[in-house]
């Protein structure tokens, strides 16, 4: 146990209170028994604890089936968006009302696994600020399993800061590291990016991932392309310095070209390519190389635009068995 939490609660005879946070779309069969196994798994390592609900406008019934929670249990709280905002802006929701001394990250889809907490719990009494869940497998198809493994690598060797190979948002986070994530102003989120950038003593608990205990998942093929993308431009400037290589090459292979021309007229005339296809070819890989390049920058004008908007990430249309906390209930800590 590191000293610091040693004095904190050990002296003191404080029992440490975990939170979790959870965010729910489409999860109303799903929400009771994730908020019993919580509490089970709570309860198992002697722990204080409250449990955050984010219902990010579900369609579903999952207003009345955590409206109902709340009412009978006072350590659950829950909090409703006014639409969906994505379930980056729900943790974001969820983190900035938390009073834990460590806030604990769960889809409410039971696909992370809330008994594995109490590993993350033992890891974080280590003296670990950061644990999170190492997928080492999944329930899925084959196409997606070698998608995700793809993702993670490749956002791996692209981003300015070392994030972790297969970890989602499933993870147990320190009071500081929450503190830190809450004062980042960025309404665009990338939560397990924002994780690894503000360091900390980082650890990884493998598990196997399972599917969806009810329903059919609501990320479409696109949906997570575009994820993919988000992941990449908050976290990298890969695609921009991959636009300065290309062009660099495409002027090499301009000059050479050129050069081979003028050989081939002066030793080969015959040789030398000529007519419309070969002009029609040059002019489409040149316009596909700059829609290309344009695509690319454009993904960061959109960040960009987004951000300068100023928008709140999220609308909070009430909240349930609110704890006492001086931050906002809007999604910026601006005024």
């Amino acid at each position: 146990m590191s000293d610091a939490k040693s004095a904190s609660f050990g002296d003191t005879g404080r029992r440490p209170k975990l939170t979790a946070v959870v965010a729910c779309y489409r999860d109303a069969e799903a929400v009771p028994i994730m908020h019993q196994r919580l509490t089970d798994t709570f309860k198992s390592i002697d722990v204080d604890y409250e449990i955050i609900f984010v219902n990010d406008g579900s369609p579903d019934n999952a207003h009345d089936v955590l409206s109902e929670l709340a009412a009978r249990d006072p350590k659950t709280v829950v909090i409703t968006h006014s639409r969906a905002f994505g379930s980056q802006n729900a943790f974001s929701s969820g983190m900035r009302i938390a009073t834990g001394d460590a806030v604990a990250l769960l889809d409410g889809d039971l696909q992370d696994p809330p008994e594995l907490l109490a590993d993350f719990y033992h890891k974080w009494r280590d003296g670990y600020e950061v644990i999170y869940g190492e997928r080492v497998s999944r329930e899925a198809s084959f196409f997606m399993r070698f998608a995700y493994k793809a993702f993670y690598r490749t956002l791996r060797k692209a981003a300015y800061v070392s994030v972790p190979l297969d970890a989602g948002d499933f993870s147990l986070l320190d009071r500081r590291v929450v503190d830190e994530i809450n004062q980042m102003p960025e309404t665009y989120r990338f939560v397990r990016g924002l994780r690894a950038y503000v360091g900390f003593r980082q650890i990884g608990v493998p598990y196997v991932r399972p599917e969806r205990m009810f329903g059919t998942t609501t990320n479409s093929l696109l949906r997570n392309v575009g994820w993919a993308r988000r992941g990449l431009v908050s976290m990298s400037y890969a695609p921009l310095d991959a636009i300065t290589v290309l062009a660099m090459s495409v002027v090499v292979l301009s000059v050479i070209g050129a050069v081979a021309e003028v050989v081939l007229r002066i030793v080969r005339p015959s040789a030398t390519p000529s007519g419309l296809t070969s002009l029609i070819i040059i002019v489409l890989f040149l316009g596909g190389v700059q829609l290309l390049c344009l695509s690319f920058i454009g993904f960061y004008i959109a960040d960009i635009y987004t951000e300068v908007k100023r928008r709140p990430g999220y609308i909070v249309r009430d909240i349930a068995n609110a704890p006492v906390s001086p931050t906002t209930t809007n999604g910026s800590d601006r005024p």
